[in-house]
């Protein structure tokens, strides 16, 4: 634990560093920069992380401090907050970057880093759901909520860009990367192969929750390729498909009626890759649709415990999946809708920018 003097120095240089404007870097000039990742790249990579990453660790850390319903004094959000002050304190107090040996040491302490943080959803979903249990009794939300939610979206869009410039720097690390990938980008990226995995997996959650699962149909070309990033792209599909997975499991579970597949169609458009997954689970009401990318709407009538034993993921949780898979599309200029027609099903429209010429600076 931090003296006192010393906890009062870190807190004055989060302010004065959350203060500074942080510098965005585009998709273009990240797979130009990591297509040749010689050392003197990897030098300059680090040395700009080196100064980067504290203002964007920062800017969070004060926001976790002033957050409204007394948000900020809840145990879980007081434990993500010690988290970036322990990682800006890392980075921080880490010498000047000057060497291959130093730019090593930098990329390992960073690598930490991105570990320690590798909780904070959940984390920041329990601090909120204890907020909304306390306060929040009615399933309508109170005035000013919408400054959380506001709040949530541009700390989860932050901690997207923060995680994919550490990511990045380390992955260009690899001696032996696969033809194609450029750190954590994959320029020949197939939609329907990450489909199938992200499918797989989900289907094995709802097989061990409910013992048995639909089944899921992909249809789209099997050839098509385009650059993304594959960790994000499974990210979303994954929640996609156990959202759809779980809502026609739930509708036909005690039906003698042939249970109806998931569909999931991959098309290759001129300004976006679109993935549409759909399913005859019954569908939203008309009410709950502006809830549903929300942080306070879940679904799920047991709330997983962060604090006790853990057996994975859920097929329900904290009704983040929605808003912080709608952030990852919203990262690279994309989008995420949901269209339901109650009594029948829910479609859900994931729009991909294709990447590689955007000269944007990411958030």
């Amino acid at each position: 634990m931090a003296s006192e003097p010393v906890a009062r120095a870190v807190a004055e240089e989060v302010g004065r560093w959350g203060s500074m404007k942080q510098t965005g870097v585009s998709l273009r000039y990240m797979m130009e920069f990591g297509s040749v990742p010689t050392d003197r790249n990897l030098l300059l990579s680090a040395q700009f992380l080196h100064k980067e990453l504290p203002i964007r660790i920062a800017r969070r850390a004060l926001e976790l401090d002033s957050l409204p319903f007394g948000l900020s004094a809840k145990p879980a959000i007081l434990k993500v907050r010690d988290w970036y002050m322990d990682s800006f304190r890392d980075i921080r107090y880490f010498p000047e970057v000057k060497s291959r040996d130093d730019e090593l040491a930098f990329t390992q302490m960073i690598k930490m880093i991105k570990v320690r943080h590798n909780n904070v959803v959940p984390t920041m979903a329990l601090g909120v759901q204890q907020l909304k249990n306390e306060q929040f009794s009615s399933r309508k939300l109170p005035p000013g909520f919408d400054e959380i939610h506001g709040f949530l979206d541009r700390f989860y869009m932050s901690r997207i860009g923060i995680r994919m410039l550490i990511g990045q720097h380390v992955a260009l690390h690899d001696p032996e990367p696969e033809p194609g990938v450029i750190g954590l980008i994959n320029t020949k990226l197939s939609p329907i192969q990450v489909a199938q995995i992200a499918s797989e997996d989900a289907r094995s959650i709802c097989l061990r929750e409910y013992g048995s699962a639909p089944d899921i149909n992909i249809y789209g070309d099997p050839n098509f390729s385009f650059p993304y990033v594959a960790s994000h792209l499974h990210l979303m599909l994954f929640e996609l498909v156990k959202n759809s997975l779980r809502a026609v499991q739930e509708k036909y579970m005690n039906s003698d009626k042939d249970v109806p597949p998931v569909r999931i169609i991959v098309a290759d458009g001129t300004e976006d890759v679109t993935i549409k997954v759909s399913d005859e689970g019954g569908g939203i009401r008309r009410s709950g649709l502006p809830r549903i990318f929300t942080y306070l709407y879940s679904t799920a009538k047991n709330l997983p415990d962060i604090e006790g034993p853990s057996e994975g993921v859920t097929m329900a949780g904290y009704g983040f999946g929605l808003p912080v898979s709608r952030l990852y599309a919203r990262y690279f200029g994309g989008d995420l809708q949901i269209i339901s027609m109650e009594g029948y099903g829910t479609d859900a429209y994931l729009h991909l920018s294709r990447l590689g010429d955007s000269e944007e600076p990411l958030p």
